[in-house]
């Protein structure tokens, strides 16, 4: 009779000096491994979507918004040339400036809602960071230039550094946005070259038109 027994011991026999032959480099390798695939496919996932949070266009300016905004800066210029007094002239536009943040901040939140875009994102924070120093300089400046006597500068100042803000700020939004801060600058140089006496109309035309003219370009290609 056929015995099958001598041959498994001959198999036992060669498995284990054939594992007595691997060097132990080569055992440790044909040992069985952790698992770490789902950790590092964790990992993975995290730094995609932080690599597009941070590529990624803040898309949440609100045109309507923009038309709303020029609305009530022609409202405002309307209403400053009749002050007979610049601290009265001055007033008009700094409380068209206070509105004019509510009015950009509660159009980006109603559009980032409606259309279910990340308001606080990457590229949001970046737009605030590059808009804000213009901004917060032109406020100093604003300040300094009305003490000094030179209100008559203060249309040129407010245009060329809401223009550069604007470029600076919105290089991470549509591509139509840093357009606007280009003609903001080209019509604040306009400003400091031209008569004093036409420094308020400077501003209706920017302040006014331009956020008219960009906030329905904005509506109809970008939803909004």
């Amino acid at each position: 009779m056929f015995d099958p027994r001598p041959h498994r011991r001959r198999f036992r026999r060669s498995t284990e000096h054939s594992s007595n032959d691997l060097s132990p480099t080569q055992q440790a390798a044909a040992r069985p491994q952790p698992d770490h695939a789902a950790p590092d496919l964790f990992e993975d996932l995290r730094f995609i979507r932080d690599t597009m949070e941070r590529s990624a266009a803040f898309t949440a300016v609100s045109g309507w918004g923009q038309v709303l905004l020029g609305l009530t800066a022609a409202g405002a210029a309307v209403l400053a040339a009749r002050q007979i007094s610049s601290f009265a002239w001055l007033r008009v536009w700094l409380a068209e400036g206070i509105l004019a943040v509510a009015i950009g901040l509660l159009a980006c939140t109603w559009k980032a809602n409606r259309r279910g875009l990340p308001l606080f994102s990457g590229p949001a924070r970046k737009v605030a960071l590059g808009l804000a120093p213009p901004l917060v300089a032109g406020a100093f400046l604003t300040f300094l230039l009305f003490r000094a006597g030179l209100q008559s500068a203060l249309p040129a100042t407010w245009l060329l550094l809401y223009g550069a803000g604007i470029m600076t700020g919105g290089s991470f939004s549509v591509a139509i946005v840093p357009v606007m801060g280009v003609c903001f600058m080209l019509l604040g140089g306009l400003a400091v070259l031209a008569p004093l006496a036409w420094g308020n109309w400077f501003l209706a035309a920017g302040f006014g038109g331009l956020h008219i003219v960009f906030g329905l370009l904005i509506a109809r290609r970008h939803g909004g």
